[in-house]
């Protein structure tokens, strides 16, 4: 078995807040190998973003973690001398959630793009611009002699989140993270832009973390998928295996909430009940309260993410 471009053992972030330790994650363990596309899907609030804020150690300072290990490439980034600082941005890269505001709207794209080379990668001020044009011509953007002289309020949505990805790409990263990286844009931009990614990450054989709240987006584009709820794991399963033989309760209401070509609206159900609040304590299962299937024993400590065939693992008592 080949080593891991990724593994993360155990990792914990808790907030300190005025009324409290909101605790939101809890021992999330994954990896990630190398040319692999891993989907980490959930509902508004489940920790994706935070997971994704974790690992590229953008935090904000009430940010407490902790974790057994988080090992990127045979690099330690859990230490206390983690090289975290200076690998970011090109080894480990990201494309945020909202590009309109993730660009500096008053610095034309060209340049945006020529800072992060000259911070992150060999390139001298007289070949810059050269390299900016390249990394947009990479991501297919039409015309980019003359899109590297705009600004982000002169582009399009669809066009903004392809120079986020020149701009994440562009020192050649081995791990590209992609924070719901179709938020916002129609629908046939969002497969212009995944379409782009998935050829990217084929291309250049680097891996990607998409973290999306839509499941047939990752099931379509993903190798794998992590289902989180409430900062927990909850099941991993290849893409193929989970769409027919997902074991948590909680992916079966995911996907009995996400429409398809077949779905009648009316048939769609919600998943009752709300998150809980992640202050005080909490529950082995954090989704105990919006189960139909709990039991006694699902209060019981602890309930691990467990192996239930080949690469398909869920944290749950009693799965499907």
């Amino acid at each position: 078995m080949s080593v891991p471009l990724l593994s993360v053992k155990n990792l914990n972030v808790d907030f300190r807040t005025r009324s409290g330790t909101v605790k939101v994650l809890n021992d999330v363990s994954f990896s990630l190998a190398k040319g692999e596309i891993l989907g980490i899907v959930g509902e508004s609030g489940s920790g994706k973003s935070v997971l994704s804020y974790a690992l590229m150690g953008l935090l904000d300072d009430n940010a407490a973690i902790t974790a057994d290990r988080v090992e990127f490439g045979g690099i330690d980034l859990a230490g206390p001398t983690s090289p975290l600082a200076s690998i970011r941005g090109r080894e480990l890269s990201m494309i945020f959630q909202s590009p309109r505001t993730a660009l500096n709207p008053i610095m034309r794209v060209g340049r945006q793009i020529e800072d992060v080379l000259r911070r992150h990668g060999p390139v001298s001020r007289a070949n810059a611009k050269a390299a900016a044009i390249a990394a947009l011509a990479h991501v297919r953007i039409p015309d980019p002699e003359r899109r590297y002289a705009a600004y982000p309020f002169e582009l399009s949505g669809g066009m903004c989140q392809r120079v986020m990805i020149a701009m994440a790409l562009s020192c050649s990263p081995s791990l590209l993270i992609a924070d719901e990286p179709t938020t916002g844009l129609d629908v046939t931009t969002q497969a212009v832009v995944m379409d782009l990614i998935r050829d990217l990450v084929q291309e250049t054989r680097m891996s990607a973390i998409l973290i999306t709240h839509d499941l047939a987006l990752a099931g379509e584009y993903c190798d794998r998928i992590v289902v989180m709820h409430a900062g927990h794991i909850v099941e991993v399963a290849p893409a193929s295996e989970l769409q027919s033989h997902f074991a948590h309760p909680y992916t079966k209401g995911l996907f009995a909430a996400t429409p398809t070509a077949e779905t009648e609206l009316e048939h769609l159900a919600s998943i009752p009940g709300s998150l809980p609040d992640l202050r005080g304590e909490l529950p082995p299962c954090r989704f105990l309260y919006r189960c139909d299937r709990r039991q006694p024993d699902c209060q019981t400590a602890p309930i691990p993410l467990r192996p239930i065939g080949g690469d398909h693992s869920v944290r749950c008592r009693h799965p499907l």
